[in-house]
């Protein structure tokens, strides 16, 4: 069996805003489009081993989620003999009745109003990096540079692991060898 966590998290066309140095005495200029067009970024990491799956979507709801979990189930060979529990929190699409589990994922929802328990946050600055304080003409464009961090960030897994591997996340079992 192994412990996951996961998150979702928006990106847009509206710029990431972060600190930046200006001179002493003058504003700093930052470039906005006040656009709200956005994409949802699914994260999976497995803190134990810096492991992640990044799936990218046009939106957040039941039936994104319930998608992004069934193309992890099958990329993280999840089934009947192979178990995957995944941390969460508590948004209405992760528990709603509507959602399908594939077989072999597990839930273990995280205490209400508590995203410092929730190691599947960290990673989010990390996948920031290279649209702060950037506009972009259109999704396509966003898109195209989410997609290549999410995957230059799936082969970095000790940045992944020092930041999400809590000393209170759980271990994992081994399985008994026949």
């Amino acid at each position: 069996m192994t412990i996951w966590a996961t998150d979702e998290h928006r990106l847009g066309l509206l710029p990431v805003v972060r600190r930046i140095w200006a001179p002493c005495g003058q504003r700093p200029i930052a470039p906005v489009r006040r656009r709200y067009e956005g994409r949802s970024v699914h994260g999976v990491v497995r803190p134990t081993t810096g492991q992640t799956w990044w799936c990218l979507r046009p939106t957040v709801n039941t039936e994104a989620v319930g998608l992004a979990r069934r193309e992890f189930a099958r990329d993280a060979g999840s089934g009947p003999t192979r178990r995957a529990v995944l941390g969460l929190d508590q948004a209405g699409w992760h528990a709603s009745r509507e959602l399908v589990l594939p077989p072999g994922i597990g839930l273990a929802f995280l205490p209400t109003a508590s995203p410092e328990r929730q190691p599947a946050e960290r990673p989010w600055r990390l996948v920031d990096e290279p649209v702060a304080k950037r506009t972009f003409a259109d999704l396509d464009a966003l898109a195209a540079v989410l997609v290549t961090r999410c995957r230059t960030l799936a082969h970095q897994r000790r940045p992944i692991k020092t930041r999400t591997r809590y000393h209170r996340w759980p271990r994992e079992r081994r399985g008994k060898r026949k």
